[in-house]
């Protein structure tokens, strides 16, 4: 193995584990074996066609608590690729819970894996540091065309394809109907943009009901960032320029504030975590969510709920995660580990993939599985909108400082300009500007 630097593994693994997040979880599903052998001369035929030898290791997590099907559905998607190139492949499902810490100390010792997953904020620490293997060289005649083109930004760092994507969530608004009609508005004909759903939630506030929750002491990527987009603005670009109290940002910092002060949020909006209680209680007008809040919506059977498209104000946008595998610089075999990248975001194993882990393929010919499930085939048309966060080297670590200047503003001991200027100022701290 090529050798990464130690001492830049342990300061990017010291940053990681300072800013690791909060919602990592274990569901502990095993991969099966399936007993099977491939007979010698198979793989010795594939050698001289793919060009490919070997064995890699491959690590993933646990995406369901159901590890039987799960298992079954890896023990699928493996046997494709070793068919098709004759290199064995070693799998391991490690835990959610200290997957930074696990990954970078095994890189360190040149003992790590061949391919492994990362998420958006993961990604582009990793490539910065110049631990991830560049897929450009490996993707001549590759059909990248077929990627929705949101679920491309977060696999690239500075021009350069570091991974290839093999799920999307979107975010948006669910709605309960039977508030919708309590206001006297229609189900069929959902709030759009800022003003309209200002009209809907003032008159949410008129019959008693919140318009909204909003998880003031959760992540930005469902507080601020979705509407900081939708006013046409960013947070910090790859060359570190600092975005966030820029006309666009402020005025995403007025809407959350308005929305505060008007009373279209619980008083509580400013640390909250969520706000289950009154959504489920039917207090309230709609919820930001993605497929999870609807199977739960749908296994509660709690009341009829509509889902509206992302939100518009100059920009149509919302936020939603993307999962992409990628390669370490340091992999003794670098082709087979890109063969495997390449191989297992293909359509039909996002097929595979998604139907058993729920999630939104990023292919859009793999986007069929949702044929008979229409929420969920509604959040798959939606991927089109779905940034997957701030990509930057620093975009876990800001989060908090982000955060602190937005809780402050709805606590009224700044205004919004103050709040989005001390933002871009802790931010600009950080990253040494």
């Amino acid at each position: 193995m090529r050798r990464i630097g130690f001492f830049l593994l342990l300061l990017l693994l010291g940053a990681l584990i300072v800013g690791c997040s909060s919602t990592d979880t274990d569901t502990g599903a095993e991969k099966e074996e399936t007993g099977e052998e491939k007979p010698e001369v198979v793989g010795e035929e594939t050698e001289k066609e793919t060009g490919l030898s070997g064995e890699i290791t491959v690590w993933a997590h646990p995406f369901t608590g159901d590890q039987e099907t799960e298992g079954a559905m890896w023990d699928e998607v493996i046997a494709s690729y070793e068919e098709q190139t004759g290199v064995k492949v070693n799998f391991e499902q490690i835990p959610w819970a200290n997957r930074d810490q696990k990954v970078l100390t095994a890189l360190a010792a040149n003992n790590g894996p061949d391919v492994f997953y990362v998420i958006p904020d993961q990604m582009p620490q990793y490539a910065d540091a110049g631990m991830l293997l560049a897929l450009d060289p490996y993707l001549e005649g590759f059909d990248i065309d077929d990627f929705v083109d949101t679920a491309l930004v977060s696999t690239t760092w500075k021009d350069e394809l570091y991974g290839l994507p093999i799920l999307q969530e979107a975010y948006t608004y669910l709605y309960n109907v039977d508030v919708i009609k309590a206001i006297g508005e229609d189900p069929a004909n959902l709030p759009a943009t800022w003003e309209d759903f200002e009209k809907w939630a003032e008159k949410a506030k008129d019959k008693g009901f919140y318009a909204t929750s909003f998880q003031g002491g959760g992540s930005m990527n469902g507080t601020l960032y979705p509407f900081l987009w939708q006013a046409g603005g960013d947070v910090i670009t790859a060359d570190n320029e600092v975005l966030i109290n820029n006309e666009a940002g402020v005025e995403a910092f007025e809407f959350i504030n308005k929305m505060y002060n008007e009373g279209w949020i619980p008083k509580d909006s400013i640390t909250a975590l969520e706000h289950d209680a009154l959504w489920e209680g039917g207090k309230m007008l709609a919820v930001q969510g993605s497929g999870i809040s609807v199977s739960r919506m749908l296994s509660q059977n709690l009341f009829e709920f509509v889902i509206a498209p992302p939100m518009k104000n100059k920009e149509q946008l919302t936020y939603g995660t993307t999962g992409m595998f990628v390669a370490p610089i340091n992999t003794d075999n670098p082709a087979a580990a890109a063969e495997f990248i390449k191989v297992v975001t293909d359509s039909d194993n996002q097929k595979k993939f998604n139907t058993v882990t729920q999630y939104i393929p990023t292919r859009e010919s793999a986007k069929d599985i949702f044929g008979e499930q229409k929420y969920l085939a509604q959040l798959a048309d939606y991927t089109q909108f779905a940034l997957p966060g701030v990509i930057h080297p620093e975009g876990r670590t800001i989060m908090p400082l982000i955060q602190a200047e937005l809780q402050t503003m709805m606590e009224g001991k700044k205004t919004p300009k103050e709040a989005a200027d001390a933002a871009a100022k802790a931010i600009e701290g950080k990253i040494g500007k």
